[in-house]
């Protein structure tokens, strides 16, 4: 493998509720191993079928903001064809459709370049699997 190219993966307990996890400490770590300070790009990437990777304020209110809006858009009801799991169930299937399972971000001088309110964002409404694995990137 090239030296251009390093990779890790984080394990991330998610618990029993639907959550935005922050991970941009944890990309922050990985770039400062990873990228020694060169320019290139981070790859976020959730290798599960019901998580997705957001780029949002944390904090003050957006996160909540984001989880409301997956309620709305997808309730947690009997309408889902994918029917195992909590009742409910299939529209955490379809969360990545709105919520993607990945983002690739620029990395200048070996730091993430977020704006000022951005954060690097794990989005699980799966509360059936709290074990994720999320895998990052750095080409550069």
């Amino acid at each position: 493998m090239s030296s251009a190219f390093t990779t890790t993966v984080l394990q991330i307990t998610t618990g029993s509720t639907e959550t935005v996890t922050d991970l941009t400490q944890d990309c922050e770590q990985f770039l400062a191993r990873a990228a020694s300070g060169r320019d290139g790009l981070l790859n976020i990437f959730v290798p599960h079928a019901t998580a997705g990777i957001a780029v949002l304020e944390t904090g003050a209110g957006s996160d909540d903001d984001l989880l409301a809006t997956l309620h709305t858009l997808l309730p947690a009801d009997s309408r889902w064809q994918h029917r195992h799991g909590t009742p409910g169930h299939g529209r955490d299937h379809v969360v990545p459709a709105l919520v993607p399972p990945h983002a690739t971000l620029p990395v200048i001088a070996g730091r993430l370049e977020l704006g000022t309110w951005q954060s690097v964002c794990l989005v699980d409404t799966n509360v059936d699997n709290a074990d994720r694995r999320v895998r990052l990137s750095f080409l550069g």
